[in-house]
């Protein structure tokens, strides 16, 4: 379980494979855990690196920080998050590399890319908002504190029967998807729970997207309950040289429920995008 630290706390990551550096970015309330099956494909042609957040997986703040310290310091927000890829780059002497990102994780690297051009050599998001008014109008709402301590009442078992059951509707194997999120969160805590979905729902890339020249790729699943699927009209409308691959029988987790395009579509990108 490799791990490093950095200036806002320790990044824990997974990595595999030979080659071309390529990383990977996980969504709100996941884990590296959703690329397992992604970077033993790509594995095979290029060293993958797969990253928890800081506030989920086993990603945490500076040793001896609390909670409340870690808010105060906007440790669990998009901005921070940006710093964190940018900083494990410079510790592991990457000095530039693909992101790929899914959710929350596909905001992070646009803004990435938006920030620091010259370390990103082109960009993928899957289900990713643009517009953080395109998130559905519960996680929207889970930004704010008083929502976010109902959702943590009985030490968080609340959200835990809630996802449990949501997870079914999120994609098409609901029990794998449920097994899978429930794990993820059990892992992180209010504070890490509302910040990060407080400051997705203001982030709006729109202004900024023109900064963005490198290759970029926009996956969207018609079928997605998390965040509306025009997103990629809005990415495509402000990114104009961006692909955009149309997942019509799949939902948020496009890698779920469309595996074997997903992971060629990528694949291509990867190679010859």
């Amino acid at each position: 379980m490799p791990s490093l630290v950095t200036e806002p706390g320790i990044i824990h990551y997974e990595t595999y494979g030979r080659g071309r550096p390529v990383l990977l970015l996980h969504g709100w309330l996941g884990s590296w855990a959703l690329w397992r099956d992604t970077i033993e494909v790509l594995g095979r042609e290029f060293r993958t690196y797969a990253l928890d957040f800081f506030g989920f997986g086993e990603s945490g703040v500076v040793s001896g920080a609390d909670e409340e310290e870690a808010l105060r310091r906007n440790a669990f927000t998009v901005p921070t998050y940006v710093e964190m890829v940018s900083q494990f780059m410079d510790r592991l002497g990457i000095t530039k590399a693909p992101l790929i990102g899914h959710s929350m994780g596909g905001t992070v690297s646009l803004s990435t890319a938006i920030k620091y051009p010259e370390k990103v050599v082109k960009t993928c998001v899957i289900g990713s908002p643009i517009n953080g008014t395109s998130l559905n109008l519960l996680l929207k709402m889970s930004g704010y504190p008083t929502l976010a301590s109902v959702f943590w009442l009985f030490g968080g078992r609340g959200l835990l029967l809630f996802l449990s059951l949501y997870s079914y509707f999120m994609a098409k194997d609901g029990r794998a998807m449920s097994r899978m999120i429930t794990k993820d969160v059990s892992k992180i805590s209010m504070e890490s729970f509302f910040q990060s979905i407080g400051t997705l729902r203001q982030t709006d890339l729109r202004p900024d997207l023109c900064h963005i020249h490198v290759p970029t790729m926009g996956m969207y699943g018609k079928r997605d309950i998390i965040v509306r699927p025009t997103e990629s009209e809005t990415l495509k409308l402000g990114v104009p040289h961006a692909q955009i691959e149309w997942f019509p029988d799949a939902g948020h987790f496009i890698m779920m429920d469309s595996p074997e395009r997903f992971i060629s579509t990528l694949r291509d990108f990867l190679l010859y995008g």
